[in-house]
């Protein structure tokens, strides 16, 4: 049995910038606010950090902030995947260094690869000794894993988990009947955390949590403590905000939600743009009838 990196929400926080860089002192009211309402991790530098935006530098630096400011208090999972193998391990080895609890690695995107190409840029990552949790999601990489992939992964001590962001509950199926207690299982969902969590998921790695925190760890904490009729519920009075922050391509949305709640998260970077005015009046009043606030 492997122990999960962590149970409940863990945040895809988003990283605050300035014009010429990561804007540090709101960094930490944001990560100090999550943690103070009951998120159960920070994962840092994902998609939702814009990493793919970010340089190496920035990149680590931000890393090490993260791990340095959040000192123990919750897990830090760091993003740390590359279509590049060579990349992926030297951020791996990076966040290691630097005192992250697990790396948060993705599927090789755009050159892609096949299954066996996949056990071996995973197996060569988690051979640096650091908890990995795989991230599927298979619409922006255009490639995803099997169940068996899964399974083979699963063999490997350091491979701790998966954030699926599939969709597909027929794999998931498959996977954790293959797979049993020798892989974790995290939605990158908001809309399907209780669905995944029913079948044993350990909890979600979420882009509402940046808005809700304590609303997100609320819900996963029901779906831990067994009650599945009260977290369906739950889930389903946050839908619209959920599909809200998701209107437009995952960070703009989120991004704009919390500067509307009054964060001083800086602009998007290119080629991530501003939403446009109807979806800017569609996420206040989800937030509004959410009734988020800072």
């Amino acid at each position: 049995m492997k122990n999960p990196v962590f149970t409940g929400a863990g945040v895809a926080i988003v990283t605050p910038f300035t014009d010429t860089g990561i804007n540090y002192d709101e960094f930490k009211k944001i990560i100090d606010h999550q943690i103070e309402h009951g998120t159960d991790a920070i994962v840092v530098m994902g998609t939702t950090g814009e990493s793919p935006a970010c340089t190496e530098d920035e990149h680590e630096e931000a890393v090490a902030f993260c791990c340095e400011y959040v000192n123990s208090r919750v897990p830090v999972v760091a993003g740390a995947g590359s279509n590049d193998t060579r990349t992926a391990i030297k951020l791996t080895k990076s966040a290691k260094r630097s005192g992250a609890d697990a790396v948060l690695s993705v599927t090789p995107y755009y050159n892609k690869t096949t299954q066996v190409g996949l056990i071996r840029h995973f197996t060569a990552i988690a051979d640096c000794e650091c908890p990995v949790i795989l991230y599927n999601v298979p619409s922006r990489t255009g490639i995803g894993f099997t169940a068996q992939t899964y399974w083979e992964l699963s063999q490997h001590p350091f491979i701790n988990g998966v954030k699926e962001a599939s969709g597909n509950f027929s794999l998931l199926g498959e996977a954790m009947s293959l797979c049993g207690d020798a892989l974790n299982f995290w939605s990158g969902n908001d809309d399907q955390i209780v669905p995944l969590m029913s079948m044993g998921g350990k909890g979600v790695i979420s882009v509402l949590s940046n808005v809700a925190p304590q609303q997100t760890h609320d819900l996963c904490q029901l779906c831990l403590d067994g009650k599945f009729a009260q977290a369906a519920k739950m889930q389903l009075e946050y839908l619209e905000l959920m599909n809200a922050l998701f209107c437009e391509v995952n960070p703009i949305p989120v991004k704009k939600a919390m500067e509307l709640l009054g964060w001083k998260v800086g602009p998007v970077r290119l080629p991530l743009v501003e939403p446009n005015p109807e979806h800017v009046h569609r996420i206040q009043a989800a937030l509004e009838k959410a009734g988020c606030k800072i």
